[in-house]
């Protein structure tokens, strides 16, 4: 390229900068988040009215705020915990993956996730004849029950709200009780301005102690499925393969890390790791199909969420896979999962 064709690119590029909206007196409003770890950052628009709601609970500062593309975004403490368009694909696998694995879920315990959503995918499978929901700001789920749609599955009379710490329910909870557990929760610690790692409450929600009482008010075929982190940010995978370590370790037969895409979540990918007490008793490709097609007959359908997914969503980058399940293992031989039968 001969300067005078790259002096005219950089003057294009200087005008195209100079009249963007978003440089200009009217640009939109923002959310944003900011990795100390990776230096990613990521922003969203949001209209100039936003937030549309906020208010200071005990624990946290709740917001809600609207996008054009996203619909409206809850913020906990200026984290954003979920959106209305791509919701769905974190709160339906933490569901999905963890109800299909068990052949008749029928007591279900949902950890967290005072914005509904997980809680109102769980009531989708007609197996369920009680949840029992525990989050520890009552101020969160009644901002969601006022501003989201599925904020109604409170209502359903299988549900009981529990308002308390999750890590003292779990400890106080009867043996063998639950079929299934979903633990929705917030990250387990940050990072400062200065690179140092900050731990935060819900990090007891990761312990040793927490994951033994988890295995203990399972039922003999229980499932546990929780939020696990991103293997994007090398705190995160570090914090995937000790929880492995340690869910083993109390007891679970298997613990396979899952992965999901989510644009609004930072570097656009987060994963679970879903734990049996006993594979052998887990449902087969077959019945997964035949109930999801029953919800979809139901009405009750997803978006994100299908039948392949019970598998695929284990298959991982091969970096990823040799650092979680050791050089030569892999998420399928390791840990024999869902039939596909």
């Amino acid at each position: 390229m001969n300067t005078v064709a790259r002096a005219l690119l950089i003057l294009l590029h200087c005008a195209i900068l100079l009249i963007h909206p978003c440089l200009t007196a009217e640009a939109p409003s923002h959310v944003s988040a900011w990795d100390d770890e990776t230096g990613f950052y990521y922003s969203l628009a949001v209209s100039n009215d936003s937030p549309i709601f906020t208010r200071q609970s005990k624990y946290q500062k709740i917001e809600v705020h609207k996008s054009d593309h996203y619909g409206k975004i809850l913020l906990l403490d200026g984290v954003i915990q979920l959106t209305e368009v791509d919701g769905d694909s974190y709160n339906e696998m933490m569901a999905h993956m963890a109800m299909m694995q068990h052949k008749n879920p029928k007591r279900v315990l949902v950890l967290g996730g005072g914005d509904g959503y997980v809680l109102s995918e769980v009531l989708k499978h007609d197996s369920v004849t009680e949840v029992h929901h525990v989050d520890l700001d009552g101020d969160v789920v009644d901002v969601c029950k006022e501003f989201f749609s599925w904020g109604s599955a409170w209502e359903d009379p299988r549900v009981t709200l529990h308002i308390e710490d999750g890590a003292a329910f779990v400890a106080n909870a009867p043996s063998g009780h639950y079929d299934v557990i979903i633990q929705d929760s917030s990250d387990p610690w940050t990072y400062d301005v200065e690179g140092n790692l900050i731990p935060l409450p819900s990090g007891v929600l990761y312990g040793e102690s927490h994951f033994e009482n988890i295995h203990r008010i399972l039922s003999p075929q229980g499932i546990f499925n929780f939020q696990a982190e991103t293997f994007n940010i090398p705190s995160d995978l570090a914090g995937i393969i000790e929880w492995r370590k340690r869910l083993l370790g109390v007891g679970f037969q298997t613990a396979r890390y899952g992965s999901l895409m989510i644009s609004s979540y930072t570097g656009g990918q987060i994963g679970f790791l879903l734990c049996e007490k006993d594979p052998k008793t887990g449902t087969n490709m077959g019945e997964v199909r035949s109930r999801f097609e029953k919800m979809e007959r139901d009405d009750r359908g997803t978006t994100y969420y299908q039948p392949k997914l019970q598998l695929s969503s284990f298959d991982l980058p091969l970096w990823v896979e040799r650092r979680v399940y050791g050089q030569y293992g892999t998420s399928a031989s390791v840990d024999e999962g869902t039939s596909s039968k």
